[in-house]
């Protein structure tokens, strides 16, 4: 049977993670968001060459800061561009664990127009998460009503300049 071109078990995208203290990341995931390990290898000096979690049925890699390699972690860079998102059965009790486990709230955990109950975090490490419950299906016409909506809310929260 030949080799298939994606593994047994992965998605088409993977995620790859680089982190300050890669091993700690791998605990806080597992605590914050119940991933799995399915493996660590260290080089010589004990830091994380290579990690894969899993969270649901997604795996996500991590590794150490290598920034010979230019492996650099978004604490390096004093921020990060991009975010991961979790769909999860009870968004409410995984933003607690995850807060619990040392994130920090970006967005508290609230109904959203486009049928989810939704929140983001930033993690310890510097990297940003959304974590969802899908509760309501809804068209595109009904997403778009309820974005319209939401963004007049937010116009008038807004001060008025001159």
């Amino acid at each position: 049977m030949p080799v298939k071109p994606v593994p047994e078990g992965y998605h088409t995208l993977t995620p790859f993670l680089t982190c300050r203290d890669a091993a700690r990341a791998v605990e806080f995931y597992k605590t914050a968001f119940g991933a799995t390990d399915r493996g660590v290898m260290k080089g010589p000096d004990g830091k994380v060459m290579h990690a894969e979690l899993k969270i649901g049925d997604s795996i996500i890699m991590l590794s150490d800061e290598f920034p010979e390699m230019g492996c650099i972690s978004p604490q390096a860079l004093n921020g990060s561009p991009m975010g991961l998102h979790v769909y999860i059965d009870n968004v409410d009790a995984a933003f607690d664990r995850a807060v619990k486990a040392g994130a920090i709230v970006e967005m508290p955990v609230m109904d959203q127009f486009w049928g989810d109950r939704y929140g983001r975090l930033k993690d310890p490490f510097g990297h940003k998460w959304s974590i969802g419950t899908h509760v309501k299906d809804l068209s595109m016409d009904e997403m778009k009503k309820g974005m319209d909506e939401a963004m007049a809310k937010a116009a008038q929260k807004m001060p008025k300049t001159a």
